[in-house]
């Protein structure tokens, strides 16, 4: 029966993905202690290929540093004997790319329509901003901020009572296209802030979906607007369901070169393709011809611009580490209000932790996890929004981008406590 389940589950996903050869892949973990052992790494990248999980540019590698990086089937018996011979101290972390593939496909409830505890394709998440909207139209809207490079809509909803002089949040998901837990948490927040003003189910036993009985929630709700992009690279993530499950950039054409794609994160005004960022189209880093190159980023990026007044707080959601990161990741500097970011930082990481014991670490992208130009959190804040905050959900490896679907509810009640922590003190510190 279960065999049965998992094959209409799957015929979601295209033949053209199903077909593609990750069996016998591996992701590897290792622990360089010298330049000579990072030297071997490189090695691994120009040589092999290998495709970097964390961290994601090959001139971030360094001594003392946790590398995870996926190899081809054909070359992961080459690269261990190597790791080997080396001296190098490293693990397995996946075995069998293919089968944990399958295995991340495991909510054994397999539905052709919307479900907020399974991964859903691009088409299922548009028809859904539609329907979420006409379902609670007192409180959504939904509205289109651009087109995609292979001129795909680009939904936002607006969630929050009517009211005058509005302040706002924006949150994002879905910058690197195979981070499909992001995606997953921008459906769940929306039901849950939706499911709060429904007064339909004002009698219903789950007490807490109840507007009116979530003080913390309704008090936001009340006052101030959320904007959620549920997917900003959606050509990649469309191309993640039908070609290439890993795969991470935009999928734009680039000039002179046969590769396609930008990296998203690499492509806003901070300190654009300096730290951790490649001028090289066929890199996963690549920064893009130029600032908001990608018509995704200029997109998001016009829409903050335009309603620079009212955003008072930027949360971008990425996978995978268990980070809350704040800026800056493009320059060693703390910002103006470092002391303030970290307190909050602190405080929301508690509050995540105490429904699942989830660990995250928190503190500047660029000493917590490691120096990038060009990410959407430096730039926001730059552009004087001063509660700027990114999300690297779970896990820590053992699964990397291919998180189980019955860790979709877990990691987004978790990361749920963590938002409204932030949302909540951004009230209570309006500017």
């Amino acid at each position: 029966m279960w065999a049965l389940l998992f094959l209409i589950g799957a015929a979601a996903v295209s033949a053209d993905l199903q077909d593609l050869a990750y069996d016998g892949q591996k992701v590897f973990r290792v622990f360089p202690q010298n330049d000579e052992q990072v030297g071997i790494i490189k090695s691994f990248y120009s040589d092999m290929q290998v495709d970097l999980w964390k961290p994601d540019s090959v001139t971030l590698l360094k001594a003392k540093m946790q590398v995870d990086f996926r190899v081809e089937a054909d070359k992961s018996a080459e690269v261990e004997d190597l790791l080997k011979e080396s001296g190098m101290e490293y693990r397995v972390l996946i075995d069998n790319l293919q089968a944990a593939l399958h295995a991340q496909l495991d909510n054994k409830a397999r539905t052709t329509g919307h479900s907020y505890e399974k991964y859903n394709d691009w088409e299922t998440i548009a028809a859904w901003t539609a329907n979420i909207a006409a379902q609670y139209p007192n409180l959504v809207s939904r509205s289109v901020i651009g087109e995609t490079y292979e001129g795909r809509s680009m939904y936002l909803l607006k969630v929050g009572k009517s009211g005058a002089n509005k302040k706002a949040i924006f949150i994002d998901c879905g910058f690197h296209a195979r981070e499909w837990i992001t995606p997953a948490f921008c459906q769940w927040f929306v039901k849950e802030v939706s499911k709060l003003n429904d007064e339909k189910i004002l009698y219903n036993m789950k007490a807490v979906e109840t507007y009116g009985r979530d003080s913390v929630m309704t008090r936001l709700l009340d006052s101030l607007d959320f904007y959620v992009l549920p997917v900003l690279n959606i050509d990649g993530y469309v191309y993640t369901w039908t070609n290439d499950r890993m795969w991470r950039k935009t999928r734009s054409r680039n000039a002179g070169s046969a590769c396609y794609g930008t990296d998203p994160n690499r492509n806003f005004n901070a300190g654009w393709c300096t730290l951790g960022a490649s001028k090289r189209a066929c890199d996963a880093d690549y920064c893009g011809s130029a600032p908001e190159s990608e018509k995704e980023t200029k997109a998001l990026a016009d829409f903050i611009r335009e309603h620079l007044s009212t955003i008072k707080a930027y949360l971008t959601i990425h996978s995978y580490s268990q980070l809350l990161l704040y800026p800056y990741s493009y320059t060693y500097k703390l910002p103006l209000n470092s002391n303030e970011l970290y307190s909050i930082a602190r405080a929301a990481t508690k509050q995540l932790s105490s429904l699942y014991n989830t660990q995250y670490e928190y503190g500047p992208g660029a000493t917590t996890i490691y120096p990038a130009s060009g990410g959407s959190d430096d730039w926001a804040y730059d552009e004087g929004i001063k509660y700027s905050f990114t999300f690297e959900l779970r896990d820590t490896g053992r699964y990397g981008f291919l998180l189980p679907e019955s860790q979709i509810k877990p990691t987004c009640e978790e990361t749920l406590l963590a938002v409204k922590y932030i949302a909540d003190y951004v009230l209570d510190h309006l500017y």
